[in-house]
């Protein structure tokens, strides 16, 4: 059993991770990452991440989404 108080919500593992946490849900919906505690609350699921779980999701984001992918730069030619 986790405790919860060393566990991060959704939108404080993706602060931490540097996305915004419907970008985290999504990847955990499609499996892409893992949260390792759901939580049942009114009626619904929630989640919570561990130190482990983050640095997995850091490491799914820089595999995917790293440095030199994603937006074109603006280079202007000539001058």
């Amino acid at each position: 059993m986790f405790s919860v108080n060393k566990t991060y919500s959704t939108k404080q593992a993706a602060k931490s991770i540097g996305i915004h946490w419907v970008t985290l849900h999504k990847w955990r919906s499609a499996g892409k990452v893992s949260a390792s505690v759901e939580i049942g609350m009114n009626g619904g699921r929630h989640w919570r991440w561990t130190d482990e779980d983050i640095a997995k999701a850091k490491k799914y984001k820089a595999d995917h989404y790293g440095r030199g992918r994603g937006r074109k730069k603006n280079v202007r030619k000539g001058k």
